[in-house]
């Protein structure tokens, strides 16, 4: 909650779920016809619900930790569930990025001609599902706003995406659906058993919990652990996604409107991981543990196999999506680390205490497990600005140029300087260029993992290799060389290749990221540190 004054207090989280809710409700008030009103009102909108997470930022107290800004009503108490919100360090981190890419993404969307009414009350709406999820601390609350996040993008890309966005929104809906209803199932099995929905209640409750004589149903109870387990593991493994379940994702990058591409990689993406680290490791410490070596493997064949998926194409955009599976590697890498200690140490029932900032000494292994995890927490939060970024700048070349063949490019840096700088910038920060974001939490990632799985971290290399590759492949085929005829003739014939103002202001605030946190990591850093050291016992 936080204070107006005297006279009232407001709660927080609940306002950052529902004020886009409002802005959705408004956009189909307003004239159809007054474009340039619907726009602003909808970038109003988001701008507040970005204030509002700052103030969540700077009002969260680390000397204090665990779940602050916590609000419980009695909600749907035949199912046990409850309206409860809350955050921590990890949430608080995935909400601050959600509520600045929601903004930049509808500046972009200003392009949008057709229906923009609709087209920014789903945008507004998608918004909504993805805060829900980082604020809910009740499996009910978790799985209604990870459903409201799906219809959205569906239908923006269903409506305003590319030549095979009925393909590709069909494909994506039917990917995330299949899991989820693994998800619903085991999500009503443990209410059923606990008789409580409560994510807080149930993270003490349920991994030791044993049924009445072994059995639940008539089923073994460790066979119903091992059930639910691999349901929530396949409905966020598609999410993030895992390789081999990752095919649903370049179609729909490919085929989404750049905004979309904006908030599938930057923040749905995310919601997966974020499953991992909320509930499945605190649920089931003993199954992930025994599946983290196979987590590390699959980790590290998305690391491989996405940098070569990326390194073929001739699609620039879909490049782009391919180098998702293989970032979002390292964070997958980093969740088996923290799986395979946290679940060992808990058997054991020992959770040393480890600081990093205070350098107290630990077991190699708990020291390993919370640095592998504060990287995959930095992982999620750097590839989620510098994706978007990325896909903004193709999104802002196709616009003007109408391609995304690399072969049909080249040369442009010659006609658009300025994009041709912010590109290579963005690129280096995807890439991992030491003193830019995508350095730091890939390290952290790689420190961490190499004590505990250390043949797939040495294999991941080969991956870190061709992501170099791929990204300059990219910077090639676009910005060098001599400029293709047809190119000098659109350039000043038509219109200017170059980036305009509204994408430079768009691009500004992650730029300005990509330096800050590569350079002073611990802006952000001590943030995540401290909800990974309270979940290790600290």
């Amino acid at each position: 909650m936080i204070a107006i004054g005297n006279l009232f207090e407001i709660p927080l989280l609940s306002a950052i779920v529902f004020l886009p809710v409002l802005g959705a409700v408004v956009m189909l008030l307003l004239p159809r016809d007054n474009k340039a009103l619907v726009r602003w009102t909808a970038l109003g909108f988001s701008l507040v619900v970005f204030v509002l997470t700052l103030v969540l930022w700077f009002g969260y107290d680390r000397a204090v930790g665990g779940f602050q800004f916590v609000e419980k009503t009695p909600w749907f108490s035949m199912l046990g569930a409850s309206w409860h919100l809350g955050v921590d360090g990890i949430s608080i981190v995935m909400i601050l990025l959600t509520g600045l890419l929601v903004p930049l993404g509808i500046l972009i969307s200003f392009e949008i001609e057709e229906q923009v009414n609709v087209y920014m009350m789903l945008f507004l709406l998608l918004e909504a599902g993805m805060m829900g999820v980082f604020v809910a601390l009740d499996l009910m609350i978790f799985f209604l706003f990870w459903e409201i996040g799906l219809v959205p993008m569906y239908f923006l890309i269903n409506r305003w995406g590319g030549e095979n966005r009925l393909y590709a929104s069909v494909k994506f809906f039917l990917y995330t659906m299949a899991g989820s209803l693994g998800l619903l199932l085991s999500i009503q099995l443990i209410g059923i058993t606990a008789g409580t929905m409560d994510i807080v209640e149930l993270t003490s409750f349920w991994p030791t919990f044993q049924g009445d004589g072994g059995q639940f149903l008539g089923i073994g109870v460790e066979t119903v652990k091992w059930l639910t387990f691999l349901a929530f593991f396949l409905a966020f493994a598609i999410k993030v996604p895992i390789w081999p379940f990752h095919t649903w994702l370049p179609d729909a990058h490919t085929e989404a409107p750049t905004a979309g591409s904006m908030l599938l990689a930057g923040v749905l993406l995310k919601l997966g991981a974020y499953g991992f680290l909320r509930l499945v490791i605190p649920f089931f410490p003993e199954q992930a543990a025994a599946f983290a070596p196979v987590l590390a493997f699959l980790g590290m064949m998305g690391i491989i196999l996405g940098a070569f998926a990326a390194y073929g194409q001739d699609d620039f955009k879909r490049l782009v999506a391919y180098s998702s599976v293989n970032h979002m590697g390292f964070v997958v890498l980093g969740i088996a680390v923290m799986a395979w200690v946290y679940g060992i140490l808990y058997t054991n029932g020992a959770a040393p205490w480890l600081n990093l900032e205070a350098g107290t000494v630990a077991l190699p292994d708990t020291q390993s497990a919370i640095i592998a995890a504060n990287g995959a927490v930095l992982q999620m939060f750097n590839h989620g600005l510098s994706s978007a970024g990325m896909f903004l700048l193709v999104g802002a070349l196709y616009h003007k140029a109408h391609t995304r063949d690399l072969r049909r490019m080249g040369g442009l840096w010659v006609l658009a300087p300025v994009y041709g700088g912010i590109l290579i910038f963005t690129s280096m920060a995807s890439l991992g260029l030491p003193g830019l974001n995508g350095f730091v939490g890939e390290f952290l990632v790689v420190r961490g993992a190499w004590p505990v799985f250390t043949l797939a971290t040495l294999l991941s290399m080969i991956g870190l290799l061709f992501t170099g590759a791929y990204i300059l492949k990219a910077l090639q085929r676009v910005l060098h060389g001599k400029p293709a005829q047809e190119w000098v003739d659109y350039h000043y014939r038509h219109h200017s290749l170059e980036i305009s103002l509204r994408e430079v202001v768009a691009m500004a605030p992650l730029l300005v990221l990509f330096l800050v946190t590569g350079v002073l990591p611990n802006w952000i850093l001590p943030m995540i540190n401290e909800t990974v050291t309270r979940l290790f016992g600290g």
